[in-house]
């Protein structure tokens, strides 16, 4: 059997709330389908599989508040034979089940997905849709009335009721679900800040070799096809970490553990406020076209609330630009386990000495905030080093 618990979705993640299951009990999984959707305090998030088999139990109801670790289900692996149920006497007790930690949830089944109505005895029959909107709407289930077959409460119910209550209301919501969110990231920074000694180090980078090669390649492409020059900076620090892997590592049970792959976490504002660090996996081996995909992916779907859980976990250093908001440079506090954060600021045209003569030419500046447990100022140098390296040489990123 094999436990499929909440995850941890970032440093400043310590619970979710379940929105609903996306499997029922005796559907078959294979590792990386999408189990459940979880709300948290920044986003809405698919929950991935870690197993194969076949869904044994499911633990957690819609609308439970699920802290990190605990077992929401429990998965029989394809390893594992069938068990064969026999009738027992009358006089039996009930059938042992498989031990599971009391986390005060109570098993939910299979079937449509209910809940309890406060004072009553009876069930309160509603989608999984009306649930799942209920829940993003901050309402009460025993406050709704169902106009659908048998009292059944429809997603047209849910919305309803859910445009009569006050705009202030409404605001509130939103006014908490913010400052939440903004407490829970202050408690993972001022953890960071706590725990690693961090150390700074920033180079200013000659920019027109990559500007002039992306403004060709640009007019090569299609309109639709086009690249940031964004992109060029997160591949320049995935192929960077080959030369110093160890800035590509968490830091788990007292020690650094460096990361086969390159997972690089890109910082994403939010529109509702606040950032999120969803990762690009083995960015050091997409192509810049379809590193630029796979990012306008990751923020549409950031800004959607449709990430997934991996996508919140694997990442393996993180890559922050505040460019546009016209900073030139930045300090990043590193984001744990990880042990390392690049920051970019914007592209600012300075006086640069080329060939004995002075000429404006666009510089970036590119810093990097690193754990002094793991690297030093040596090895950061030379990782900043090679990103300019990189950026030098476009055309071979």
């Amino acid at each position: 059997m094999a436990d499929f618990v909440m995850p941890t979705l970032g440093a400043d993640m310590t619970q979710g709330i379940l929105i609903e299951w996306k499997k029922e009990v005796g559907d078959h999984v294979s590792k990386g389908d999408i189990i459940a959707e979880v709300d948290t305090e920044k986003a809405a998030i698919e929950i991935e599989s870690f197993s194969t088999g076949v869904i044994e139990r499911l633990l957690v109801k819609p609308g439970d508040t699920v802290p990190v670790g605990a077992v929401m289900a429990v998965i029989r692996t394809d390893s594992e034979p069938v068990p064969v149920l026999s009738a027992a006497p009358p006089s039996a007790g009930p059938i042992p089940s498989r031990s599971t930690p009391n986390l005060g949830f109570r098993p939910s089944h299979a079937g449509p997905v209910t809940a309890p109505v406060e004072g009553d005895t009876t069930r309160l029959r509603i989608s999984p849709a009306a649930k799942k909107r209920a829940i993003e709407l901050g309402l009460a289930l025993s406050a709704l009335h169902g106009t659908g077959p048998g009292g059944a409460i429809t997603l047209e119910d849910v919305q309803r009721f859910g445009s009569a209550t006050t705009p202030a209301r409404s605001s509130e919501q939103g006014f908490d679900r913010q400052t939440r969110m903004r407490q829970t990231i202050a408690a993972a920074m001022a953890r960071s800040k706590r725990e690693i000694p961090h150390y700074y180090l920033s180079t200013a980078i000659d920019m027109s070799a990559s500007m002039a090669w992306l403004s060709e390649e640009n007019r090569r492409r299609a309109v639709t096809d086009r690249l940031l020059y964004g992109v060029l900076l997160i591949k320049a620090v995935a192929l960077a970490l080959r030369q110093v892997p160890e800035l590509n590592a968490l830091w788990k049970g007292g020690a650094a553990v460096q990361c086969p792959d390159v997972h690089i976490g890109v910082a994403i504002s939010l529109r509702s406020g606040g950032l999120i660090a969803p990762a690009l996996h083995r960015a050091d081996q997409l192509s810049l076209g379809d590193l630029m995909t796979a990012f306008q992916d990751l923020v549409k779907r950031a800004r959607a609330g449709t990430l997934r859980s991996s996508e919140l976990s694997d990442s393996t250093i993180t890559v922050t630009s505040l460019g546009d908001q016209g900073v030139e440079t930045v300090f990043g506090v590193i984001y744990p386990p990880q042990v390392a954060l690049v920051g970019f600021g914007k592209i600012v045209d300075r006086p640069w000495a080329v060939g004995g003569q002075v000429t404006a030419r666009p510089v970036v500046t590119a810093s990097l905030s690193a754990d002094h447990r793991v690297t030093d100022g040596h090895r950061g140098g030379l990782f900043l080093t090679a990103v300019d390296r990189y950026l030098q040489e476009p055309a071979k990123l």
